[in-house]
């Protein structure tokens, strides 16, 4: 699968990173362990404690460099509990199609 993975716990430690996300962070050096708070802008980390709050999604997307992703971040729930956070990022071709199947 052609994207990156990454999951933290409900404190937003960071727990698995598939390959495509190490990569994607390699600069980084190993996150795992470490707490994406960190790494967060103010509006970043308030949004983030929102969906650990609510157990929500926040789907965008973004540009950086030429290259367009779609990043979508929620709430993984045991039992009904928030645990935490997954994010998919996602890079996205110049042309999408959209097909409507009503």
């Amino acid at each position: 699968m052609n994207c990156a993975i990454t999951v933290c716990d409900r404190n937003g430690v960071i727990l698995y990173m598939n390959a495509k996300s190490r990569e994607t962070y390699i600069k980084h050096g190993n996150l795992i362990g470490k707490n994406l708070m960190d790494c967060h802008s103010d509006r970043s980390k308030s949004i983030i404690r929102d969906l650990l709050e609510t157990g929500g999604q926040n789907v965008y997307t973004i540009e950086k460099d030429g290259i367009r992703k779609m990043i979508y971040q929620s709430a993984w729930k045991e039992n009904g509990k928030v645990m935490g956070l997954c994010e998919i990022s996602v890079i996205l071709p110049e042309e999408i199609p959209h097909c409507r199947r009503d």
